[in-house]
C-alpha cells in the first residue's frame, strides 16, 4: 500500500508557555489515537511546538484504510422468527443472506460484509478537527464573531500529504501550504513537501520547531554567555522550558543590575528575576550571587545594546520593589504578626492560619519530646512558621514562604535553630528536594504536613482516583521521606490520632486508620519507584509495623534476603508452614521437646531455641534474616523426614508448636510466605 508524509500545523497567537508542551503532546496523542481508530497505520509521529504554532508530522502513513470484514452476531437459530427477521432487517438484508455459525455449542445467525477502506485525505479533516477539539483546555478563548474556541486565537492552518494540500476547513481556517516565520521578518513561507517542514523552517526562518532541539540551543547559548562573563549560570530546568516556550528564534545576552540590591536576600532577587523577567542568574565560584543576569531574546538585533539597556531598565524597579518589601517587612517581628494570622482562613472547617500555627506548635512539641530533640526550639519554630505569609515579600513571591520567614526570624533575634527550622519546614517541596537539615526543621516539617493531611482527610476531602486538589499524596510522601531518610522512629498511627485530636470538632477523629492506610499506600509507591518488589512491601505490611522507619528497615532486610540463594527454599517452607497451621488452634499446641523423637525435629528445636535467644528484641533485621537463613538445612531436613500430622496427638501438638515457633521467628521481620506469590 502506498504511504505518505503528513504535516499538520496550526498557527496561533502566542500560546501559554507553561502549557505549550502539554498542548503539543495532547495533540500528538489525540491524532495518533484517531488514526488508530480509523485503522490507518503509520511509521512514526512527531510533535513540534513554538510560541506561535503546534505542528505534527507523520512518516509513512497509509494512503487508505485497510479493507476489513465487518461481522455482527445475531440471535440463535432457536430464537423467535420475529427476532431473526428483525436482526436481518437491521443489517439491511434478507434472512436467507445470513450465515449460521456455532458458538459455545449453539448455532447463531451472523451477518458479515467486506468494508472497503476509505482514502486518508477524506478522513483527515474530521480526525484533525476532533484531535484539536479534544485537547484539554481549562480556559478556552473565543475571538471575533465566531463560535470557535481554543486556548488562543488561530490564524493559519497547514495540512499536507506529500506535496498536496488536504482540503479542510477547521475553526474557520482553510487549509493551505502557507506558514509564517518570525513576526515582522519572515511573514510568509511556502511549504513544498510535508517531509521538509522542519528543515524549511530552520533554513528559511531560522526557527527550530523541535522543542527539545531549541531548548538545547538555548542552554548552549546561555552557558556560552556565562563563560564570557567569567561566571557560572544556574539553569533551572523549569525556567529553561518556559523560556523555550517563549521564543522561536533564541538569542541569549547578558545584563547587569545595581550592586546595592545584593543586600536583599538573594532568594528574593532570584525570584524577581525568574518570576517576572524569566532571567537566569549568575554566581561566582563560591556560589555567591553576582549582579548579572542572562536573558533570551526572540530576535537577532543589530543593536543588541538597546535590548540589554531595555532589560536593565525593566529589572531595576522590580528589584527596587523587593528592596522596599524587605525593609518594610523587617520593621515588624514574626511574633507580632501572630494575632493577624487569626483573620487569615486556612480552610473551612479547619479554622484560621493562626489556629494552624498553634496546632503545629503543639505537634512540634509533642514530636520533639518523643524523639528527644529540642522541645522549646521546635515548638517556637512551629508557632512562627506561618507568620511570613503576612509579609509583603511573600505576598509578592509566594515561592519564598518559609525562606523569608527564616530571614525575618534571624532579623528578630530568634535562635539559629528556630530560623533554620522555619526556613526548611516546607521541605521536601517536590520530588528530589532535600529533607530539612536540622532536628527542629525535621520536626516542624513533619508537624506541618501531618496537620494538613489529617485535617483535610478528616473533613472528607481525601484524594480520589487521579484527583488530589490539596496535594495530599505529595505531602504524605514528603513526610514519609523525612522519617526514612532522617531515621526518625515514630509510631505513625498514634501520631495521626494525636494530630486529629488537635483539630476542630468538624474533623472526623475516627478516620485515623484510613489516613494510616493512605500514607502506607504512598510508601508502596515509594518502593515501586525504588524497584523493590511489591511482594516485599506486602510481606512487611502483613506484620503491621506502626513506625515507617521500622517498616523501611524490614523492607531493606527482606529485599536483601530475596537476593540470597537459599531464600526460595525458605519462602516455600514458610508457605508450607502457614498452610499447615491454617487449620490449627494455637491453644491446642504444646511444645514438649522431651517427646520429640526424630533427629531432624530435635535438631530444628535446638537450632530455634538458640536462635530465639540470640535474636530476642533485635531490630537489626538484616542480621535477623541472615541468621534465619542458617535454619534452612534444619527446616528442609524436618520436612523431608517428619510427618507433622501424626496419629499421636501429643507428638502432633509438639510438632505443630515447633513449626509455629519457626514461623514466629520469621514473622519477627515479615511474613515471607507472601514472597511466594
Amino acid at each position: 500500500m502506498k504511504t505518505h508524509d503528513f504535516l499538520l500545523e496550526l498557527g496561533t497567537e502566542e500560546l501559554p508557555p507553561k502549557l505549550l508542551l502539554k498542548l503539543s503532546n495532547a495533540l500528538k496523542d489525540n491524532l495518533s489515537s484517531e488514526l488508530k481508530k480509523l485503522n490507518i497505520g503509520f511509521d512514526a509521529i512527531k510533535a513540534f511546538a513554538t510560541p506561535r504554532r503546534l505542528a505534527i508530522t507523520i512518516s509513512a502513513v497509509q494512503g487508505k484504510q485497510l479493507d476489513q470484514i465487518i461481522e455482527k452476531k445475531g440471535p440463535s437459530i432457536q430464537s423467535p422468527e420475529m427476532a431473526i427477521s428483525g436482526f436481518a432487517k437491521s443489517c439491511g438484508v434478507d434472512v436467507s443472506e445470513l450465515e449460521k455459525k456455532e458458538l459455545g455449542g449453539k448455532e447463531y445467525f451472523y451477518y458479515s460484509k467486506e468494508e472497503i477502506g476509505q482514502s486518508l485525505s477524506g478522513l483527515l479533516p474530521e480526525a484533525i478537527e476532533k484531535s484539536i477539539k479534544d485537547i484539554p483546555i481549562t480556559r478556552a478563548m473565543k475571538w471575533g464573531s465566531s463560535d470557535y474556541s481554543f486556548v488562543r486565537p488561530v490564524h493559519w492552518l497547514v495540512i499536507m500529504l506529500d506535496k498536496d494540500i488536504v482540503p479542510a476547513k477547521i475553526m474557520g481556517l482553510e487549509s493551505n501550504r502557507i506558514t509564517k516565520g518570525l513576526r515582522f521578518i519572515d511573514p510568509i513561507i511556502e511549504l513544498k513537501h510535508a517531509k521538509d517542514y522542519e528543515q524549511v523552517m530552520s533554513d528559511k526562518a531560522q526557527i527550530l520547531v523541535d522543542f527539545a532541539k531549541r531548548k538545547e540551543l538555548i542552554r548552549d547559548q546561555v552557558l556560552s554567555v556565562a563563560q564570557k562573563n567569567n561566571a557560572e549560570v544556574v539553569i533551572d530546568e523549569s525556567l529553561l522550558d518556559e523560556v523555550c516556550a517563549l521564543v522561536e528564534y533564541p538569542r541569549a545576552f547578558s545584563g547587569s543590575f545595581d550592586k546595592k540590591f545584593l543586600d536583599i536576600p538573594q532568594e528574593a532577587i532570584i525570584s524577581a528575576m525568574k518570576s517576572h523577567q524569566k532571567y537566569f542568574h549568575l554566581v561566582d565560584i563560591q556560589g555567591q550571587l553576582l549582579p548579572l543576569f542572562i536573558s533570551v531574546a526572540n530576535i537577532e538585533s543589530s543593536n543588541i545594546k538597546a535590548i540589554v539597556d531595555g532589560n536593565e531598565r525593566v529589572i531595576h524597579p522590580r528589584l527596587a520593589d523587593s528592596e522596599f518589601f524587605w525593609n518594610q517587612d523587617k520593621a515588624k517581628k514574626l511574633e507580632e504578626r501572630l494575632p493577624d494570622l487569626d483573620s487569615v482562613m486556612f480552610m473551612k472547617s479547619l479554622g484560621s492560619m493562626g489556629q494552624k500555627a498553634k496546632r503545629i506548635e503543639s505537634l512540634s512539641s509533642h514530636i520533639s519530646d518523643l524523639v528527644g530533640f529540642d522541645q522549646k526550639a521546635s515548638a517556637r519554630a512551629g508557632l512562627l512558621s506561618k507568620s511570613d505569609l503576612l509579609s509583603e515579600m511573600v505576598g509578592e513571591f509566594a515561592d519564598l514562604q518559609g525562606i523569608m520567614g527564616g530571614y525575618y526570624a534571624t532579623n528578630d533575634g530568634e535562635t539559629q535553630a528556630v530560623s533554620v527550622a522555619i526556613r526548611e519546614h516546607y521541605q521536601p517541596r517536590f520530588a528530589g528536594d532535600k529533607v530539612p537539615s536540622t532536628n527542629e526543621g525535621l520536626v516542624v516539617a513533619i508537624a506541618d504536613k501531618l496537620d494538613t493531611i489529617s485535617g483535610i482527610y478528616g473533613i472528607g476531602q481525601a484524594p480520589t482516583g487521579s484527583k488530589d486538589p490539596y496535594a495530599l499524596r505529595r505531602l504524605a510522601l514528603g513526610l514519609l521521606r523525612i522519617l526514612l531518610e532522617a531515621k526518625i522512629e515514630l509510631n505513625l498511627k498514634s501520631l495521626i490520632d494525636y494530630s486529629l485530636n488537635l483539630h476542630l470538632k468538624e474533623v472526623d477523629r475516627s478516620c485515623g486508620d484510613d489516613i494510616y492506610s493512605f500514607m502506607m499506600d504512598r510508601l508502596k509507591a515509594y518502593y515501586k519507584d525504588a524497584n523493590i518488589d511489591s511482594n516485599v512491601y506486602e510481606a512487611v505490611l502483613a506484620v503491621s509495623p506502626e513506625s515507617p522507619l521500622d517498616f523501611h528497615l524490614r523492607v531493606e532486610a527482606l529485599n536483601e534476603f530475596t537476593q540470597s540463594e537459599n531464600s526460595k527454599s525458605l519462602i516455600e517452607a514458610n508457605k508450607r508452614i502457614a498452610n499447615i497451621l491454617k487449620d490449627s488452634n494455637e491453644k491446642n499446641e504444646t511444645l514438649n521437646p522431651k517427646i520429640l523423637i526424630d533427629d531432624s525435629e530435635i535438631k530444628l528445636f535446638n537450632a530455634s531455641e538458640s536462635l530465639s535467644k540470640k535474636l530476642s528484641g533485635s531490630k537489626d533485621y538484616q542480621e535477623v534474616m541472615k541468621s534465619l537463613i542458617d535454619l534452612k538445612d534444619s527446616i528442609d531436613s524436618f520436612f523431608d523426614n517428619v510427618m507433622v500430622n501424626t496419629d499421636d496427638d501429643k507428638l502432633k501438638s509438639s510438632r505443630l508448636a515447633l513449626i509455629r515457633k519457626i514461623r514466629l521467628l520469621f514473622l519477627s521481620v515479615a511474613d515471607i510466605s507472601y514472597l511466594s506469590s
